[in-house]
């Protein structure tokens, strides 16, 4: 099929979907709330942008981000690659031997997570309301990290095969404890965070990846190893948001601690 048949196919597919939703609200504004429609041609108008946007979004990435993270994942563990003019002597692959395989897991998971929406909202609302005591650029760049280093971690425990519920009791375990020490401001934006980070950008290039990856390595399966990268994405930017906030707390506490100091200093002089 051509790329306008396709299209209309999964225009089709989307409509199917979206359109009991649709029928949902509608019938609960017009027979339970028994209110008129304010602003109608708006609603339609907004509906078929919403059927344009996601057709156009799941074609997307049917045709080039999932392409793109198995051909990726194929060529950073072509042996070729790995090895250079040596790929024809070597017998055992070694998870060491895999780091551009985790670079670029960091640099994708930083890069995605950056440029979500849905994070990008969050931290807006978050500066808002805490009155600018929660940096919007620092949340993103702080559920960034935390993205990066769990999908690097991940990508870790594809290579290597090992069992996925080790690293999340794991990181769960860390997440606990810090919910008892972090500032109570900082614990349900945190947790939210981990949320928004699995949103439209970065769950289609994270499955890509890791269904490429499992796939390429040998002894993976891509249904066994190939999911639960988005688990990563999830729990640890949990961990760095509260981190983040402990750092800046300590460093308040630090800097106030000096500032009296010296004013004991002055005092005593």
């Amino acid at each position: 099929m051509n790329l306008i048949e396709v299209f209309f196919v999964t225009l089709q597919s989307t409509l199917g979907d979206v359109l009991p939703l649709g029928v949902f609200l509608l019938g609960f504004q017009l027979l339970v709330l028994r209110q008129p429609i304010a602003n109608a041609w708006r609603v339609v108008r907004g509906f078929i942008y919403v059927l344009l946007g996601l057709s156009l979004f799941l074609m997307g990435l049917e045709k080039a981000i999932f392409p793109l993270g198995e051909v990726m994942a194929a060529q950073l563990t072509n042996p070729a690659f790995l090895y250079g003019a040596a790929a024809s002597s070597v017998t055992t692959i070694d998870w060491q031997d895999f780091g551009w395989v985790y670079v670029f897991a960091f640099a994708i998971g930083l890069a995605t997570t950056l440029a979500e929406p849905a994070l990008i909202a969050v931290g807006m609302k978050a500066e808002q309301v805490s009155g600018g005591a929660v940096s919007a650029w620092g949340l993103r760049l702080a559920v960034s990290l935390g993205v990066a280093i769990g999908v690097s971690i991940g990508c870790y425990r594809i290579v290597t095969g090992t069992q996925l519920w080790l690293y999340i009791m794991v990181a769960y375990s860390i997440v606990i404890v810090q919910t008892m020490r972090a500032p109570a401001m900082i614990i349900p934006l945190a947790y939210d965070s981990g949320g928004v980070t699995t949103s439209t950008v970065t769950v289609p290039l994270l499955a890509a990846l890791g269904i490429g990856l499992a796939t390429t390595i040998p002894g993976r399966s891509p249904l066994i190893d190939g999911f639960g990268l988005i688990a990563f994405a999830s729990v640890f930017p949990i961990m760095s948001v509260m981190g983040y906030a402990q750092m800046s707390r300590w460093l308040v506490l630090r800097r106030e601690r000096k500032q009296q100091e010296k004013q004991e200093v002055d005092d005593a002089i």
